[in-house]
């Protein structure tokens, strides 16, 4: 099992459950927790159905919020953002203008500029991701789509075709930089702008 701790910090006080799963089977299950994890907000939040916000976050005309979401306080959705839960948007999240999250986890004081795209994906807190950068989660170019990741050395399969990045606390990813699907980057990485992370040939 791959302790995501080692990349962010107190991550399993999210979920009980997140503590004996792989990252990509987190993203997997992450529908049933967030509906569990609404079922349980304060009255600090606006609870619509599957959607659940935090009534000091600030969403922008034009976005569009599918569930099940959660927002927490301090966070931002820019206009024309387009979040596809199952979504966790920790505290102080700013997510850009015209950008795409899709089955993630974004934790707290993450910037996720505008023109981004974040699929299948857990960010760790204090990470930027500069302008147009994008989290792949599927392969489209091979044959056999199913993902890997290189984990301490070792080619691990996640047995699925959708799964994007697990970025460690205080990373930064450049402007316009592709994180290939499969990608685990630790604590305080930093990938330059217009640069190609691929782990798994």
């Amino acid at each position: 099992m791959i302790p995501i701790t080692n990349y962010i910090k107190d991550f399993n006080q999210i979920h009980a459950s997140f503590e004996k799963l792989n990252p990509w089977e987190i993203t997997d299950s992450l529908e049933l927790v967030i509906l569990e994890l609404i079922a349980n907000l304060s009255d600090d939040y606006v609870v619509n159905g599957t959607i659940a916000v935090h009534k000091n976050a600030k969403i922008e005309e034009g976005a569009v919020l599918k569930g099940p979401l959660l927002i927490d306080e301090d966070s931002r959705i820019g206009a024309y953002a387009y979040l596809r839960g199952p979504i966790y948007i920790g505290k102080s999240v700013n997510i850009g203008p015209s950008s795409e999250i899709k089955q993630s986890i974004i934790l707290d004081n993450s910037a996720i500029a505008h023109f981004n795209y974040i699929g299948n994906s857990i960010i760790g807190q204090n990470v930027n991701f500069e302008a147009g950068s994008i989290c792949a989660n599927h392969y489209n170019e091979r044959s056999d789509k199913t993902i890997s990741v290189n984990y301490s050395g070792s080619i691990r399969s996640t047995g699925s075709t959708k799964f994007g990045s697990l970025v460690g606390d205080f990373s930064k990813i450049g402007a316009n930089a592709v994180l290939s699907p499969g990608t685990i980057l630790e604590k305080n990485a930093i990938v330059k702008r217009l640069e190609l992370v691929e782990q798994i040939p």
